[in-house]
């Protein structure tokens, strides 16, 4: 087994949602390049308490409110690493380059115009995407539109259009009327690729069913956000493969729309997320409640249909 050098890691926000990242010294591993700050955990240490060493010495900031984001197993030429990232959302102090080094508070739509290490790739699109990811799946399109603006006033920045029901000319009218509605409120809408004239629709992502995923070879272009529907390891190391920025993996729990699929369970679900390296959404029979427990497992966070409208 190789061995791993485990790395605390901060995505740092602050009150307008920008994201502090570092230059790496050109003499360092990985030199020249951007990163998330952190380093090393040392013996003893637990993540949290490596991270809180770590920024106030780089940084000179005091941890406040921190959750677990992301795990990143990562093989370099020359090092191992094994990168645990977390979000932390509170500090005190003025961050400032304690090491002499430069950094920087960009959007998060900013963080893929610097060149970071490989290995922090997936970090970039779990720092942008939200916890929450619901699902359009009416029979109609007036329901699709009140659905819409349902999940859209309660908040939610990801919605994937799963309205394979409608005609080709209803999914049109819908993606001209939805656009508008979701850029208003600052949300992403991807569409499924099962629903009818997906790859010419224009929206922001498209989200692929797991036939689809295993049919290609690369990643679908012209999209801000490409994502797939997995259910096994299999479909899981695809997604990686071809560079997805997120997947979903159901069905985590029972539901009432696949009552003859046995779930998998949040034991299967933890052993599924902790051997990627890709941010995961846990779907299927999701409540709000089951949020933390989603996140406590290594999940992005949930996804589902009911729990959002």
């Amino acid at each position: 087994m190789n061995k791993y050098l485990q790395v605390a890691v901060g995505v740092i926000k602050d009150k307008t949602g920008n994201v502090l990242i570092s230059l790496r010294h050109d003499k360092a591993h990985q030199g020249g390049l951007w990163e998330f700050p952190g380093g090393k955990v040392e013996s003893g240490e637990t993540v949290e308490q490596a991270l809180a060493r770590e920024l106030k010495e780089e940084l000179d900031i005091s941890v406040g409110d921190l959750s677990p984001l992301i795990q990143i197993k990562h093989q370099y030429t020359d090092l191992n690493v094994l990168l645990d990232v977390w979000t932390v959302s509170s500090f005190s102090g003025q961050a400032k380059g304690c090491e002499g080094q430069e950094i920087k508070w960009v959007s998060q739509n900013e963080l893929s115009d610097y060149c970071f290490p490989e290995a922090n790739i997936p970090i970039i699109a779990a720092a942008k995407l939200p916890a929450e990811y619901a699902i359009l799946n009416a029979g109609n399109l007036a329901d699709c539109i009140k659905d819409l603006e349902i999940i859209l006033n309660k908040g939610i920045k990801l919605i994937q259009a799963r309205i394979k029901l409608l005609s080709a000319a209803e999914v049109n009218q819908f993606i001209e009327l939805a656009q508008p509605l979701c850029q208003q409120q600052g949300a992403q809408l991807l569409i499924n690729s099962a629903v009818a004239n997906a790859s010419q629709l224009r929206a922001d992502g498209l989200h692929l069913t797991s036939t689809n995923l295993m049919a290609l070879t690369e990643r679908p272009s012209a999209y801000s956000w490409v994502a797939a529907s997995c259910h096994n390891q299999q479909e899981l190391k695809q997604a990686e493969k071809i560079g997805l920025d997120f997947v979903v993996i159901a069905p985590v729990l029972a539901t009432q729309t696949h009552p003859d699929t046995e779930p998998l369970g949040w034991n299967v679900f933890r052993e599924l997320v902790s051997s990627a390296n890709i941010p995961i959404y846990a779907l299927g029979g999701m409540q709000p409640e089951h949020l933390q427990l989603a996140k406590s497992s290594g999940a992005q966070g949930i996804a589902g249909i009911s729990c959002f409208n």
